[in-house]
């Protein structure tokens, strides 16, 4: 007998996929995003330090709040010096506004 895996168990999956590939260091932090029904909320990570450097969490989840997402990401990380950042999507595919976000943080200068 085949049994159906739900959506929720595949997205776990995915996400246990890509967090095994990903790590972020203090060079390089991760870039997190996770995406609720009603705001995107993104976190810079040291995973070697095991510390959250910053979160914002914005209001909305559409194309404008991604980018002003993406501007005050850039904003922290040129503060910090922080030049390259290694990009978790949260097993979320990469279109629509997480590209949006993205690009937004590329556009700011910083190295994806």
């Amino acid at each position: 007998m085949l049994t159906r895996l739900s959506k929720k168990t595949i997205h776990n999956k995915r996400v246990a996929r890509i967090r095994a590939k990903v790590r972020g260091t203090t060079d390089r932090p991760r870039l997190s995003v996770f995406r609720s029904n009603t705001a995107l909320t993104i976190q810079i990570i040291d995973d070697s330090a095991k510390k959250t450097m910053y979160t914002f969490r914005g209001s909305g989840k559409n194309a404008t709040a991604a980018k002003a997402i993406g501007e005050k990401v850039v904003g922290f990380a040129k503060v910090h010096h922080i030049k390259t950042v290694v990009f978790d999507r949260g097993g979320y595919k990469y279109h629509g506004v997480i590209k949006i976000l993205a690009d937004s943080v590329r556009q700011g200068g910083i190295t994806i």
